[in-house]
């Protein structure tokens, strides 16, 4: 056994300050005590009381709603434009490019009082559409960025030759272009859909009366305090969430 060098101990303390957040929610998930700092005994009520709370499970069911829209949405147009920048060479391309990945650049209170402004200019009801054209305006980027890198590293000679063997413009993309880079439009789009369910400060400017989501509902309810339901609520998505990547990672090594 090698002993503990430096860079162990920095790599144990950043798991730890990662982690230990993570740890104290699921926890104080199963405490009997309405407090979050003392703990009263374990107990299930307050996973009894979640799926019993209405609000808060329509908030998480538009929050997915608006994740599930803006990233499918954002992952055909981030799809597009990467595969139109890739096959165009212009002088301003480079601008074009950067002018695409603004939008994750720009603080999000700016960009969610811009978004304020132009909806009530353009006269557009609040809610759910707000939402999700706000949303895509940020999750469009990181899809673009990935199907980019993408892009760059598949040889061109790969499409030309399916059309030199009688592949259309069309056959030899479906073929050959997006099985490669599909794995990089999934990264994309979770990565969008992560942002998209933890987005606060946008959903604030751009949601309705009528319409509400997750992140905003926890972020109201801190002025007269978080019960542990929230802390049930974060448990059972992590579970979900550990779930789907290993059911992704038993998939991709079944694929290998």
């Amino acid at each position: 056994m090698k002993k503990w060098r430096p860079s162990s101990i920095y790599l144990a303390i950043v798991l730890v300050i990662m982690y230990l957040p993570v740890i104290t929610v699921v926890v104080y998930s199963f405490n009997a005590s309405k407090l979050t700092t003392v703990w009263g005994g374990f107990s299930l009520a307050w996973y009894e009381k979640l799926f019993q709370n209405r609000t808060l499970l329509e908030t998480l069911k538009n929050s997915l709603i608006l994740g599930v829209s803006s990233c499918g949405i954002s992952a055909v147009i981030g799809t597009v434009g990467a595969l139109g920048m890739a096959r165009s060479n212009f002088k301003l391309k480079g601008l074009v490019e950067n002018i695409s990945i603004v939008p994750i650049m720009i603080p999000e209170i700016i960009l969610g009082m811009a978004f304020l402004s132009v909806f009530s200019f353009l006269g557009l009801k609040f809610g759910m559409m707000t939402l999700i054209i706000g949303h895509c305006a940020f999750c469009v980027p990181y899809i673009f960025l990935m199907v980019k890198g993408a892009l760059a590293g598949i040889d061109a000679a790969l499409p030309d030759a399916a059309r030199d063997l009688g592949a259309s413009d069309l056959r030899s993309f479906w073929d050959i272009t997006l099985p490669l880079i599909v794995p990089s439009i999934l990264s994309g789009a979770f990565l969008a859909f992560a942002m998209s369910l933890d987005d606060v400060i946008i959903s604030f400017f751009v949601t309705g009366a009528e319409t509400n989501t997750l992140p905003v509902k926890i972020y109201s309810q801190l002025k007269m305090g978080v019960t542990p339901e929230v802390n049930a609520l974060c448990t059972v998505m992590l579970v979900v969430t550990f779930a789907a990547v290993i059911l992704f990672n038993l998939f991709a090594k079944k694929q290998r």
